[in-house]
Order: structure tokens, then C-alpha cells, then sequence
């Protein structure tokens, strides 16, 4: 019998291989466009990226816009998703450094690896797996980007262990997640029927 977390992760999944399927349909969440520019993504940087990366865009801000990184630096995109932020973040840390997308939604990394291919980008890679399993050496990285990816976890803790596994010393996590400004109301109560909670 499934768990509460194996729920949560699977309608996670489906709802974000949903948005990577059909962006322009309807989902749960913001998706596309129009809500990357919201989130402060400049529109000519998206007018210079493939629409198979932006058009199914669904994280919360603009973290690789806002994310310091230098030229030779290593990035992991945790949650990358259609691979906007990889892309992005990919030219930043040109000549000499690398970009690892990692995502859990087979059609997301689909859409992400035609991007950056339609781009010509070179130094990044994208890689199947779940954020608090990740299949990277320790103390490989110097920066991750993480665009809303914890209220979706339910096993955040293990999240951040990775995080801080795969970070050399010293490293840098630029992260945005949705928070609440107040409490929810009455029996709204996290579950596997309303994960966003």
C-alpha cells in the first residue's frame, strides 16, 4: 500500500510532467511565459532561449538571474525542470564551467535537454533523479540554484543533506520557495490530496 510521501511524490510528478506535456493547459500552478517575467526574469534574456524551455516554466523567482556565478564555476540546478534556469545559468559560467540539471519528471528533462541542444549551450547536462537522492559526487559543486522545489518534498530534511553533501566548502544555495503569510484556514491540512500545503 502506498505511503502519504509516495502520493505526494507521484502527484508531483504527474502534475509537473503535465505542465511539461501541455504547458498551455490547465494546471495547479503558474506555468509558461508571462509568469517567468512576473518571477523577474528579463523578457530579452527569454526572447534568447528556446520556447521548449520557457514555455513550460513553473518555479517561483528568478534564481539564476539573481545568483551570483562567475565564469570556470560548477552549478547544480536542483529541480531544473524545462531547464530555464540551467540555461541561463550555463552562459553565466562560461568559458570553463558546468551546469547539472537534475529533475524527476522524465518529460520536463526532455523538454530541457532539446533546449539547450536548440540553444547550442555548451557545459550543461541533465540528469534524471529524485532531489534527496542524488547520484552526484560530494563536494562537487559551488553553487545550486533550488527554484520552489522544498513545499513539494515531503522529505525535505533529506533534501538539504544532499545539498550540503554535494557543495564544496564554502559553497553558495540561492533557493526561492512559496511561503504562507498567514495560516491556512480550518482543516486545510497538508496531504496527498493538497501537496501544495
Amino acid at each position: 500500500m502506498a505511503t502519504d510521501e509516495t502520493r505526494i511524490r507521484e502527484g508531483v510528478r504527474r502534475a509537473y510532467s503535465a505542465a511539461a506535456d501541455c504547458p498551455g493547459g490547465e494546471h495547479a500552478f503558474p506555468v509558461g511565459r508571462a509568469f517567468a517575467e512576473e518571477c523577474g526574469y528579463p523578457p530579452e534574456e527569454l526572447d534568447s532561449l528556446p520556447p521548449m524551455a520557457v514555455d513550460a516554466f513553473a518555479g517561483v523567482s528568478a534564481v539564476s538571474v539573481f545568483a551570483e556565478l562567475e565564469p570556470g564555476m560548477d552549478v547544480v540546478d536542483l529541480g531544473c525542470g524545462a531547464g530555464l534556469d540551467s540555461l541561463i545559468a550555463a552562459r553565466k559560467v562560461a568559458p570553463g564551467g558546468s551546469v547539472v540539471g537534475v529533475d524527476f519528471s522524465e518529460s520536463m528533462l526532455v523538454r530541457a535537454r532539446q533546449a539547450a541542444e536548440r540553444a547550442a549551450v555548451s557545459g550543461v547536462e541533465f540528469v534524471s533523479a529524485a532531489a534527496e537522492s542524488l547520484p552526484l559526487a560530494a563536494n562537487r559543486f559551488d553553487v545550486a540554484l533550488v527554484n520552489g522545489i522544498f513545499n513539494l518534498n515531503p522529505d525535505r530534511s533529506a533534501v538539504f543533506a544532499e545539498l550540503a553533501r554535494i557543495l564544496r566548502p564554502g559553497g553558495a544555495v540561492y533557493a526561492a520557495e512559496l511561503i504562507l503569510r498567514e495560516p491556512l484556514p480550518p482543516g486545510f491540512t497538508a496531504s496527498s490530496a493538497n501537496w501544495f500545503s
